[in-house]
């Protein structure tokens, strides 16, 4: 899949900024896949994101041990699985993966971990440290045909 834009977040108020422009274009359906290293940033635009959809104020926890939060929002249920301790793909099954990939907006952390399950029109933001700076960011997004068409709307966040 082609890299669609490719943004450079320059603090974690960049990030924040980027989660909010990302909010009003999801549907019910669509499978965001946070691809990254540990510390790159998925978790903190996974709380963004929640906090734009759904409560400004809401406690958004890494749902690291849990494997899988929801978050009620009025587009639909959040679903925010993190996948890091999943050692085979078949653990999913028992988290309710294929509902949330059917009617629930999807963040996934760790998405190599879904195996051939990875959802074929998933948006996947790669975030990547930047060299020499501990807070700076980049992110690529990367998506097909329909990524495309409805990422043309999207406003550079504030800060990047």
């Amino acid at each position: 899949m082609p890299v669609i834009r490719s943004l450079r977040l320059p603090d974690e108020a960049a990030t924040a900024a980027f989660a909010a422009a990302m909010a009003p274009l999801l549907r019910p359906g669509d499978a965001l896949l946070l691809d990254g290293p540990l510390g790159a940033g998925k978790t903190s635009f996974a709380r963004a994101l929640i906090r734009s959809l759904s409560n400004p104020e809401a406690e958004v926890p890494s749902p690291s041990f849990n494997l899988v939060l929801t978050y009620d929002t009025p587009v639909a249920t959040l679903w925010h699985f993190d996948l890091y301790r999943i050692g085979d793909p078949r653990e999913l099954d028992e988290l309710g993966i294929e509902e949330a990939l059917s009617d629930g907006i999807t963040l996934i952390e760790w998405p190599e971990r879904l195996g051939a399950q990875i959802p074929a029109d998933a948006l996947t933001i790669r975030f990547s440290a930047v060299e020499g700076d501990a807070d700076q960011r980049d992110v690529a997004l990367i998506g097909g045909p329909r990524w495309q068409q409805r990422l043309s709307s999207l406003s550079s966040p504030a800060h990047a």
